[in-house]
């Protein structure tokens, strides 16, 4: 009886561990900064609105990776039988439900905010199944992941009593910036060719727009955001050309975690408290990534 019961719990474990590997929960952090970040750019307002915000977006986020996996199942039986579906940890029409799931409940959530929210949230919905879908046929797909996180900032700054602004949009673009670079590296990680050197340029994007607007009494605030991040990017991808064999999935979970360190310069002038809160976001992730693959 006592095997049974174990064997039976091994199961629960291994479908449950499924579920976290699907989701890619270790970037959930991620998610949770890019709306902060938009939040905050749009006016804040109150954290009721933020929750929901964040909630949403997470089944979204969720759901997206779930039906990434779903589309991917063939492809993962020939080349990454380590993956949940081939491995027969989970069945793949688990997962197809399982997706569509995630998606309808964080639509739910977020739709009802009605205005610009409402159509974003729906563009946003498009961009993650248009990813889903061809990532694997396009070399491009990268710009449609990137314009995954371009509509979640934007989504999160009309979820703030002032709404979308300009440099919500232009953070938005920053960090599109910055995701086609990350995604370009990923896209080397299954291949034994050389890491091309040229998807560092755009990660460097936040960067340049920090030093633009954070002018005056944010200068020096923006300044020592900016330094932070480029010292992460720099500890992530040195090692892409000074160790052989490059280890891209570890320097591109980096980099994922890193999109925390984006938002948090983004809002230089946030109180501290909010800032300590994009901190504790990029160090969740990182925590994350040890026990679940942020890729």
């Amino acid at each position: 009886m006592s095997d049974l019961q174990s064997s039976g719990s091994g199961r629960v474990v291994s479908y449950l561990r499924a579920l976290l590997i699907l989701g890619r929960v270790s970037n959930l952090p991620t998610v949770w900064s890019n709306c902060l970040a938009g939040w905050w750019l749009g006016g804040a307002g109150t954290w009721g609105s933020l929750l929901v915000l964040s909630v949403g977006a997470s089944f979204v986020y969720i759901g997206g990776m779930f039906l990434n996996d779903a589309f991917d199942a063939q492809h993962d039986r020939l080349h990454r039988s380590a993956r949940p579906i081939p491995s027969g940890a989970i069945l793949e029409s688990h997962v197809w439900k399982w997706g569509w799931s995630w998606l309808l409940i964080g639509s739910i959530m977020l739709v009802p905010r009605g205005g610009h929210a409402l159509w974003i949230t729906l563009v946003l919905l498009a961009c993650v199944l248009l990813y889903d879908w061809l990532h694997k046929l396009i070399s491009l797909s990268p710009f449609i992941m990137a314009a995954c996180r371009f509509w979640l900032i934007l989504l999160a700054a009309a979820f703030g009593q002032l709404g979308i602004n300009g440099l919500a949009i232009w953070t938005g673009l920053v960090l599109a910036c910055y995701v086609v670079g990350l995604s370009y590296l990923a896209r080397k990680e299954a291949h034994s060719q050389a890491v091309p050197w040229w998807p560092v340029i755009p990660l460097a994007a936040p960067m340049v727009l920090g030093w633009i607007v954070n002018q005056g009494e944010f200068r020096e605030g923006g300044l020592l955001a900016s330094l932070l991040l480029l010292l992460w990017i720099i500890k992530c991808i040195v090692p892409l050309w000074t160790f052989s064999p490059p280890n891209i999935g570890r320097a591109v979970s980096g980099l994922l975690a890193g999109i925390c360190l984006v938002d948090f310069l983004a809002a230089t002038d946030a109180p501290r408290s909010l800032s300590m809160a994009f901190v504790g976001c990029f160090a969740l992730s990182i925590l994350l990534q040890r026990k679940i693959p942020a890729t």
